[in-house]
């Protein structure tokens, strides 16, 4: 077990500490989006411990899963007879049973771990992988108290629908489930530093602007240059893996990937989120189970979420684009095409209206990541609350105007925190322009919603704010960017 080479997942190595204490056999499940590091957690904390492992191929046929699965248990066994590949999955776990109970894995004092990676890709149509995956386990892994069943998938809904909430054979077998989801900001900071990448805490931010935290890209990142630098090597260079991974991200991870980037590149365009109804109207499509479906697996993959606006229900629920990288990619990266750049294009675009506007979005979905950062800044961190975006269209009398707040905090202690995510290279400053949409954009909250709470302006920046007189009439709070690490 090599624990102290991974970085971060202190929650999900307590849960996998507890799988090797336990006197239970264990059947676990890891999901989350490619590339988020389920293969590394696993073999990194199980190591030694693993003592038969296959991972799915993408987009094969049975027969070429069954030969893989057949080299798997030759490379464990040592014994290697030609031709004599597995009839079928059952027959497959009937000869892995046999590995199991072989004299060199009998020790009953040591866990035995069996690690099915990619789990989706090993479940080919009419291949009876799923039936005979819940015949292994109920006649006979749930019976060896020193084995632990790990499946992994990148196809996060998949392994919802037919793992964790499984209605056939496998129903409540799952001992335990994790979620592997992106870095945080501190996580991002530690494996960088790990790596010998040592940045500003703003530069740090800057490439989780990009990378959204996810392990894989990050471990693209060398030493030895800014973020800048390592921004244009790896989204912009002709031999950078950020460059081409949009269509490959999604296309292994959703049959029907079409659909699936119809919505993002909808929700692309509209940073603020859309509803329901907006989904179908722009992606002209229709409001059924099929879209239920397309927009579950998106959001349990990381790249959207749904919030209930403020004073709203559940169904005017927002949907928003969650995924940094994608943002990132309809932004700078889908527009040049397969044009060849010249050496340093991101470093030569350092400012602008377009790099302004991506920066504040992606800040801003970065703090909306990390309002749990921001609640324990503010001191409420026990506090009962709820995070939700609000906005208002306008009466139609015009007695009022429109307005929009992206994060809104409201607090049991009968007080609402209106958040206001301000990216800047220094300390922002409120000037009389923006000192006039910030007193409209309160007026108009307590006027619509007709709150009886203490409504706080909260500022949310990279280096604080100026203290000058606006500062000092509206804004009550000031949570800054090494607040969120």
């Amino acid at each position: 077990m090599s624990k102290n080479n991974i970085s971060g997942r202190k929650d999900e190595l307590k849960v996998l500490e507890r799988v090797l204490k336990s006197s239970e056999p264990e059947f676990i499940a890891i999901y989350g989006r490619r590339r988020i590091g389920k293969t590394y957690l696993v073999r990194e904390f199980f190591g030694d411990r693993i003592c038969f492992e296959i991972t799915g191929i993408y987009n094969v046929s049975l027969k070429a899963q069954l030969k893989n699965f057949s080299q798997s248990l030759n490379r464990v066994s040592g014994a290697f007879v030609p031709g004599e590949h597995p009839a079928s999955w059952v027959d497959a776990f009937s000869k892995l049973e046999q590995l199991l109970q072989s004299s060199h894995l009998r020790d009953a004092s040591e866990k035995k771990v069996v690690f099915l990676d990619e789990l989706p890709w090993l479940n080919t149509p009419r291949s009876g992988f799923l039936a005979a995956l819940e015949h292994f386990w109920n006649s006979y892994g749930s019976r060896q108290r020193n084995l632990v069943l790990v499946v992994c998938g990148s196809a996060a809904s998949w392994m919802l629908q037919n793992i964790v909430r499984s209605k056939g054979g496998l129903h409540n077998r799952l001992t335990r489930q994790i979620r592997l989801l992106p870095f945080t900001l501190g996580e991002t900071e530690e494996i960088l530093v790990k790596r010998g990448i040592r940045l500003t805490r703003y530069q740090i931010a800057e490439l989780y602007m990009v990378t959204g935290g996810v392990p894989f890209y990050l471990s693209q990142l060398e030493p030895g240059l800014s973020a800048a630098q390592m921004i244009d090597q790896v989204c912009f260079s002709s031999t950078g893996i950020l460059r081409t991974e949009y269509e490959k991200l999604y296309r292994s991870l959703f049959d029907q990937s079409e659909l699936h980037m119809k919505i993002v590149s909808l929700l692309a365009t509209k940073r603020s989120g859309l509803t329901r109804n907006e989904i179908v109207q722009g992606a002209k499509t229709t409001s059924g189970g099929g879209l239920s479906r397309l927009l579950e697996e998106l959001e349990e993959s990381g790249f959207i979420d749904s919030r209930i606006p403020f004073g709203k229900k559940v169904h005017d629920a927002l949907f928003r684009l969650a995924d940094e990288f994608t943002f990132f990619h309809f932004t700078w990266i889908k527009p040049l095409g397969k044009k060849i750049l010249d050496k340093g294009y991101w470093m030569s675009r350092q400012s602008g209206p377009v790099r302004r506007a991506w920066s504040g979005f992606a800040f801003e979905s970065l703090c909306i990541k990390h309002v749990w950062k921001i609640k324990s800044a503010l001191g409420i961190p026990m506090v009962e609350t709820t995070d939700a975006p609000w906005r208002f269209q306008g009466g139609k009398s015009g007695s009022l105007p429109g307005a929009q707040i992206d994060l809104l905090i409201d607090r049991r202690d009968a007080t609402i925190n209106i958040c206001e995510m301000k990216f800047s290279q220094s300390e922002f400053s409120i000037d009389a322009a923006y000192a006039k949409v910030l007193r409209r954009k309160v007026d108009v909250f307590r006027r619509a919603t007709e709150t009886r709470k203490n409504v706080f302006l909260t500022m949310v920046t990279t280096y604080g704010v100026t203290d000058n007189a606006y500062r000092k009439e509206l804004v009550e709070s000031v949570v800054m960017l090494d607040d969120l690490f």
